[in-house]
């Protein structure tokens, strides 16, 4: 159940405040997706204890914000992440989106509404295909594909066979996107991460944990992207 926020420190940092009946303690937490800082407490706990923890954690918490990727709003003359490639967005008459070696050319007004739209289609052009292969190997079959904006991961596989994906894999090396196809189809074999699981995505994609790690290390640049300012 989330309060709300508190600030701490000059500028100001805000923290949003949750509380959870199953929390012994306070717990701090910075999300590397969209930069938000997080306060887990006990539900007795009051939000004076919960300032004064969240100010003691200051110096940690700025750090920790320093290190994230700036917020990347896609203007003319800026890049867009796309299949592993920054291609400059460059204007162009009419309202059409086509790549041209190292350029993307935008045409129309809302641009960025306009790029993410773009970004999605492109996105479940290959995640289709992705799963269908990978299912297909597996002789497993799947209900529904959807996407969405996610946060804290980059699909999943429902115990009903409906699988789900961030449209912003597109923006990673085409690899990573089929990595996480098979990842997530690998679950309608087996619906958890235990050793079997991981020996399914091998069988599937062997090198998986260079793109696993890819993601885990360039993954917070893509969530950076803001398409709509």
């Amino acid at each position: 159940m989330l309060s709300g926020p508190i600030f701490i420190g000059s500028p100001p940092i805000e923290v949003r405040i949750k509380r959870n009946p199953r929390a012994k303690r306070f717990t701090l937490r910075l999300s590397r997706t969209d930069g938000k800082a997080t306060l887990t407490l006990p539900t007795r706990a009051s939000i004076r204890e919960a300032e004064g923890f969240a100010t003691r954690q200051e110096g940690w918490l700025r750090a920790q914000i320093s290190k994230l990727p700036d917020r990347a709003v896609l203007l003319d003359g800026g890049r867009l992440p796309f299949r592993g490639e920054h291609l400059e967005i460059t204007a162009t008459t009419g309202r059409s989106i086509r790549v041209e070696g190292d350029k993307i050319f935008v045409g129309g007004k809302h641009s960025g509404a306009r790029l993410q739209a773009f970004i999605k289609t492109e996105a479940r052009n290959a995640l289709v295909p992705a799963v269908e292969k990978y299912a297909a190997r597996l002789n497993q079959p799947f209900k529904r594909i959807t996407l969405r904006d996610t946060r804290s991961r980059w699909g999943s596989c429902s115990a009903e066979g409906n699988l789900m994906f961030s449209w912003r894999l597109v923006m990673a090396p085409p690899i990573v996107l089929e990595y996480v196809a098979a990842h997530e189809v690998a679950h309608l074999v087996e619906m958890n991460h235990a050793t079997a699981f991981w020996d399914v995505v091998e069988t599937l994609m062997p090198d998986y944990q260079n793109h696993r790690n890819w993601l885990r290390e360039h993954g917070a640049k893509l969530h950076a992207v803001n398409f709509i300012a």
